[in-house]
């Protein structure tokens, strides 16, 4: 389970990180089940636009698209 979290806690670092710099889009690797789970909540809650998993043959990567709005919903304190 601790893995699991940490890997959560990484994305969600990338996500945030990427939006303090205002970028659009942040790619997160390597792909899981419980990250894609993850990010689609987010997603339906509006916390994050569209996302798109890719499969580069290796871990799989995802490519979020930014919507500027997770730093303001206070998940991350």
């Amino acid at each position: 389970a601790m893995v699991r979290m940490n890997v959560l806690s990484d994305a969600l670092k990338s996500i945030h990180n990427a939006e303090k710099r205002g970028k659009r889009q942040v790619l997160i690797r390597p792909c899981s089940k419980v990250i894609v789970k993850f990010l689609t909540v987010m997603m339906k809650h509006g916390y994050i636009g569209e996302f798109e998993i890719v499969d580069d043959h290796r871990a799989g990567k995802i490519v979020v698209n930014l919507t500027g709005r997770l730093n303001k919903c206070g998940v991350i304190s």
